[in-house]
Order: C-alpha cells, then sequence, then structure tokens
C-alpha cells in the first residue's frame, strides 16, 4: 500500500495567515521559485519526466499551498486586512504567472520531453499533461517578442486587478443595502422561516424590526411571497443597480470596469493570432469553434422559447384572471409564479423546508455518494478552522482515506454570494514516491438556523449541495497523480460541470429523497401527497428558466465574440433579449454590472459551459434511469471513466467510454419537460 500524505502540510492552518506579512512572504517564495526554475532549465539538456516536471509541479504546489487560505479567506471572510493583503498579491502573482508562461527555455524543456523517445513510455497521464502544457505556453504569449511580450504581461496584470476590484464591487453594494422594517404588517405573506430570519438578523445588528439585505436567502422570499408590492419592487430595484451607476451615487460602479475588461481580453486575443477572446476561450475547451458554440445555443433558444412563451402566457392569465393585474412588472413574476405553482400544484418551497434539515439532507447525500461510488464519509472533529460553521469531512474507500473537503454550508457578512467548489490541495505524487490526497473546498450560501432550530433547506439549496458536491467528487476521487490533470486540472470548461449537475439527479428521485429528507422535528419521511407534488411541479416554468440561462450564455459569448470599441456590454445584452428573453427587464436593470461569472470568475466567453454540460449530465443520467438509479456497476463505471480520470483524457472520450456513443440533447429537453 503506498503510504498517503496527512501530515501537518495536508490542511491549511488558516489561524496563521498574517495579512500583514503576507505579500513579504509571497515575493520571497516567488523568487526562491525563480531560482529554482533557472537551475532546473539549466541542468534539463536531456529532459526526462523526474528530471524537469516533478520538480516543477513541487514548485507549483508549494505556491498552492501558500496562497489557497489567502484566497478562499478572501472569498468567505472578506474583510480590511485580508482584502489588502490579497490585492498586494495579485500584481505579483501575475507577473510571475506571465514569467512562467513566455519562459522560452521551459518551453523548449517541454517540448524536448514531449519529442523524446522516453515520451513513448510516459502514462496517459503525463502525455496529456505535456501536451495541455506545451498548449499553455502558446496561448500565454511564450511566442511573444519585444513589445508585445511586453504588453501581454501589462494586459495579464490589469486584468487581475480589474476582475478583484469587480468582485469587491459587487460584495460591497450587495453589504451596503439593507432595509429595517419595524411593522410586521408591511410582511404579510413572508413565511415564519423569513421573518424569524430576518428579525435574528435585526437582532445581530442591535435593532428591533425585521432586517433585510440583498443576501439571496433574505431577498428571495421577499420577491416570492411579500404581498407588499412597494416592498418587492424597492428591494428588487436595488439587487437589479447593484454595482452600477444608478446605486450607492456609483460609489461600486462596474460599469468602466466592464468596458476595461473587455477591450483587454480582445486586445490580449489579438496578440496571441485570434480574431476575438471567444476564439481564444475556445482553444482549451470541448466545442471546437465559436460557430459550433453559437449553433448550440442558437439551436436550444429556437427549440425552448416556445415553451417559455407558453409559461409566461399562462403566468399572466392566472395574475389576471385570479388577481386583476392587468401588467406583470419584473418585481412581480417570482410572487405571482409562486402563486400559480401553489394553485396548480399546492405546493411551495416553504412546505417543503421543514423536510430538509441540513443535517438530513447531508446523510443522504452521502448514502448517495457511498451507495454508487463505494466511498465512506466520515465527520472529523479537530482541525484548525476560520469559522464555528465550517466542517471537514475525510472521504474513504476500501478502509483507506482518500480525500477530504471542507463545507461552509451558511450566508454571512463578508461572504461573496453563490456556492462553489475549490481545490485546497490536490492530488499528486511526491518525488518521495508517496501521494499526496487531494482537498476541497465546498462552499454555499443557505439559510442561517435560527435559534435552536436546525437549518431548513429550501429543495433548490439541496440541488445547490448536490451540485457543489459533484464538482467535490470531481476532484476528490481521482485517481490520477499527475498534478495539472488531477481533478478538476485539465478538464476542458465547458465539461467541468458534467459531474456536478449530473449528481443534482438524485435530489428528484423517490428512491434517492426517503434518504434525503425528513422532518426536523419528528423524522417523518416527506409524505407522499407532498413527494408527488414537487415531482409534478419540477418543470414548472422550465421554459422560462431554459432561456433564461441562454440569455446569460448568448450575451457572455457574443459581447466576446464581437467586441468593438463603443458598443456597451447594455446594448448586445438588449439585443440578445430581443433574440431569446420572453420577459424583458425595466431599462434600469443592470444584470451586467454582478455578472461576477465572466467579469471576476473564470467563465469569460465559457458561460455556455453549463448547457454544454447539462446535456452531457442529462444523457450520462438517462443510463442510470435505463439501468437503476442506484444500480452500483453503472456507478463504479461513472466514477472509473468520467471521476477518476480528470483531465488526463479528453472529455468527449471520457464520455463516450461511459455512454457508449456520442452525446445526445434528447434527455436534456426531455428531462425540462420540453420535448416528449
Amino acid at each position: 500500500m503506498t503510504q498517503s500524505v496527512w501530515d501537518a502540510t495536508s490542511l491549511p492552518e488558516f489561524s496563521k495567515v498574517d495579512p500583514a506579512t503576507v505579500a513579504a512572504d509571497l515575493e520571497a517564495l516567488l523568487n526562491k521559485n525563480r531560482a529554482e526554475i533557472e537551475a532546473i532549465v539549466a541542468h534539463n539538456v536531456h529532459p526526462t519526466w523526474e528530471s524537469l516536471v516533478v520538480p516543477l509541479d513541487e514548485i507549483e504546489d508549494r505556491l498552492g499551498q501558500f496562497w489557497s487560505p489567502i484566497s478562499h479567506l478572501n472569498s468567505v471572510k472578506n474583510g480590511p486586512e485580508i482584502r489588502e493583503a490579497y490585492n498586494a498579491c495579485l500584481p505579483m502573482l501575475s507577473d510571475y504567472a506571465t514569467e512562467l508562461g513566455q519562459n522560452k527555455a521551459l518551453y523548449e524543456a517541454y517540448k524536448a520531453l514531449a519529442e523524446s523517445d522516453a515520451a513513448a513510455q510516459l502514462s496517459q497521464a503525463q502525455r496529456e499533461a505535456l501536451t495541455q502544457t506545451i498548449r499553455d505556453f502558446e496561448l500565454s504569449g511564450v511566442g511573444l517578442e519585444g513589445d508585445a511580450k511586453k504588453r501581454y504581461g501589462e494586459i495579464s496584470s490589469r486584468l487581475s486587478e480589474l476582475g478583484s476590484q469587480f468582485g469587491e464591487n459587487v460584495l460591497d453594494a450587495t453589504r451596503a443595502w439593507s432595509k429595517l422594517i419595524t411593522d410586521v404588517n408591511e410582511l404579510k405573506g413572508l413565511p415564519d422561516s423569513a421573518l424569524a430570519q430576518a428579525k435574528q438578523a435585526a437582532q445581530a445588528k442591535g435593532e428591533d424590526g425585521w432586517l433585510f439585505t440583498l443576501d439571496i436567502p433574505s431577498y428571495l422570499p421577499v420577491l416570492s411571497y411579500a404581498d407588499n408590492q412597494a416592498l418587492r419592487e424597492e428591494m428588487y430595484k436595488a439587487y437589479a443597480t447593484r454595482a452600477s451607476e444608478l446605486s450607492d451615487d456609483g460609489q461600486f460602479d462596474n460599469t468602466p470596469l466592464i468596458q476595461e475588461i473587455l477591450a483587454l481580453r480582445h486586445e490580449m486575443a489579438q496578440l496571441l493570432g485570434f480574431d476575438d477572446y471567444a476564439e481564444l476561450s475556445v482553444a482549451t475547451k470541448m466545442a471546437q469553434s465559436g460557430d459550433q458554440v453559437m449553433a448550440f445555443l442558437n439551436d436550444l433558444a429556437e427549440k425552448s422559447k416556445p415553451a417559455a412563451q407558453e409559461d409566461l402566457a399562462a403566468l399572466q392569465a392566472f395574475a389576471k384572471d385570479e388577481y386583476g393585474l392587468d401588467e406583470l412588472n419584473a418585481w412581480d413574476v417570482g410572487y405571482y409564479a409562486e402563486k400559480l405553482r401553489e394553485k396548480k400544484y399546492a405546493i411551495s418551497q416553504e412546505a417543503l423546508r421543514p423536510y430538509f434539515p441540513i443535517n438530513k439532507v447531508l446523510s443522504g447525500l452521502f448514502h448517495t455518494a457511498q451507495t454508487l461510488f463505494a466511498v465512506d464519509i466520515r465527520e472529523e472533529s479537530d482541525f484548525d478552522s476560520y469559522h464555528p460553521d465550517v466542517k471537514l469531512f475525510t472521504i474513504s474507500k476500501n478502509g483507506e482515506d482518500v480525500a477530504r473537503f471542507f463545507l461552509d454550508p451558511y450566508a454571512r457578512e463578508g461572504k461573496r454570494g453563490g456556492a462553489w467548489m475549490d481545490e485546497c490541495r490536490v492530488r499528486r505524487r511526491l518525488d518521495d514516491g508517496r501521494l499526496q490526497l487531494p482537498v476541497a473546498y465546498l462552499v454555499c450560501n443557505f439559510t442561517q438556523p435560527i435559534g435552536d432550530q436546525p437549518a431548513l433547506l429550501t429543495h433548490d439549496e439541496v440541488t445547490t449541495l448536490f451540485h457543489e458536491f459533484g464538482h467535490g467528487l470531481h476532484h476528490m476521487l481521482t485517481q490520477v497523480d499527475v498534478a495539472s490533470v488531477s481533478g478538476i486540472n485539465g478538464v476542458a470548461w465547458d465539461a467541468v460541470e458534467l459531474p456536478s449537475q449530473f449528481l443534482e439527479n438524485w435530489c428528484w428521485e423517490p428512491e434517492a429523497l426517503a434518504h434525503i429528507a425528513g422532518h426536523y422535528e419528528t423524522g417523518e419521511p416527506l409524505p407522499k401527497d407532498l413527494l408527488d407534488k414537487m415531482l409534478a411541479a419540477k418543470n414548472f416554468h422550465s421554459g422560462m428558466q431554459m432561456v433564461r440561462q441562454l440569455e446569460f450564455s448568448l450575451f457572455d459569448f457574443r459581447l466576446h465574440r464581437e467586441y468593438q470599441d463603443g458598443v456597451t456590454a447594455q446594448a448586445v445584452l438588449d439585443d440578445v433579449r430581443q433574440q431569446v428573453a420572453v420577459i424583458i427587464p425595466p431599462a434600469f436593470h443592470r444584470f451586467q454590472n454582478s455578472f461576477s461569472h465572466i467579469f471576476a470568475g473564470g467563465y469569460a466567453a465559457g458561460y455556455y459551459s453549463y448547457k454544454w454540460a447539462e446535456v452531457l449530465s442529462a444523457d450520462a443520467f438517462s443510463k442510470f434511469e435505463e439501468d437503476g438509479i442506484f444500480n452500483t456497476e453503472t456507478g463504479a463505471l461513472f466514477r472509473d471513466t468520467i471521476l477518476a480520470n480528470g483531465g488526463s483524457r479528453p472529455a468527449g472520450e471520457l464520455f463516450a467510454a461511459f455512454r457508449g456513443r456520442e452525446p445526445s440533447v434528447d434527455a436534456l429537453l426531455r428531462h425540462s419537460g420540453i420535448a416528449a
């Protein structure tokens, strides 16, 4: 049995992150790395895997282990000190990455290894790592000279700063708005859980009444349930104009940042020989070209829009017939949609909440993973943490530990919105033969526990947890020992959502829900009538949801594909909406100003990946529909093809190995209720 690494360096020590010394420590580490890289290149006249890649992986991992807790804390515990330290480091990291990507001697060493006789003896993972590394050198401007090379470095550094500033503006703008209500009569229609949460938020600030914010667990219940239309409108406007010229006196306005980001990305793409940034983005993805992406999105839009139009027409008719509403405003859509759902299916997210206490959901999630993938999961009690809510779990297989993950489930001040999985440690083979085991961060923004009551999740939050855990399993159940293609590394971006969206399917299966759901007070399973209603309502407004995601995807891709000086993001978004949207938001809406996925995350000209991967995930799940949703052989096949191989083989090959054929869009349209 190979010895694995669970020692003092296997988990980050958050309490040892000292913002005052972070920048100096990073500078020293980067200089050490530079000296070691120079020595490695000088001694590799005839490079081998062991003499070239192994020591470079060690250098890369050392930097990753230094930066991981700092980057993570910046997202989950953002405050002045951490933010200052993080931003002080970004230019150094950007310069270092640019230097590395444009190191011709290093590039030639990798090429020499890839073209050597010894390359034939390398493993599939090692050969794929070499191929991707050489490609990434070329996409990092290794072939640039003189002014072009200098300009590429300037652009990279500036884009890093702009992305960080964009995200900070969204966080600060979200945090800047709140509303205290002291008359409970203004809050009619809100469920008890939302009122209790707002009361708890007010008490935490030393106030009497009910405090509402733009954090999703506070915002969504108001838009969905509050009878007070004026309150819905006020919160909708505040949320829709975050980080724009229309809010906070423009203090956190992201509009100029968007224009600069787009201009710099376009310039970078052209420096590298691409027509536009969209083509540069596709160069590392499963899709073959920008034309293929556009054809895919337009085809889905054409097939989905009629269903979306039917959804909207039914909602408008319901609001008029039942409530005498002649005009359905943007802040009315969620409210009347929830009324229609309750009338049509006699169910709401709030009715389900008591049956999804977080510990029961976690138990059901772990049961699903254990049954499908033959793993065991246990909670750890002794570890360094940055917040009392954070939990740590270990995954084992056949009695041997294989991975760990931190779970940070609840929304709080100083934590960016949304949900995500991120690497903490990557699985790789060390130079002494031992195996470093993978560790993941799983982060959500669920409604916090209220008083002595456990956190009660909506079914939407349950699917979010399964989604992020699917990403985590991709990272943690890898069997690849080469860092750059281990877990999610090296996986084409438009395939990386496959395991996450795939795992969501179990949230809708009665056989799985028997383990996921149980009343928080009695343990009673989800009653059959509620289960039947929930399943019947599964595709409620799925047409509108589909075109909304296509709107985001087309906006992102066209924005980067059709960039021209003087053309604003708003103009592109308006044009896309005319093509695919059935609900046109008010003119004041500034969705793009908080679209962190593409301006502060990794999804630039890649947001379409959600839909692309959804085709793969729906088709993959259809095999379980055929074989049985807890079929252990099919689960083992998914684990051993998709999850175990990480980025060591092209995603299309792995999908075909699992499914036995190329992917088909039919399952997605069927699962969405858009096609029979």
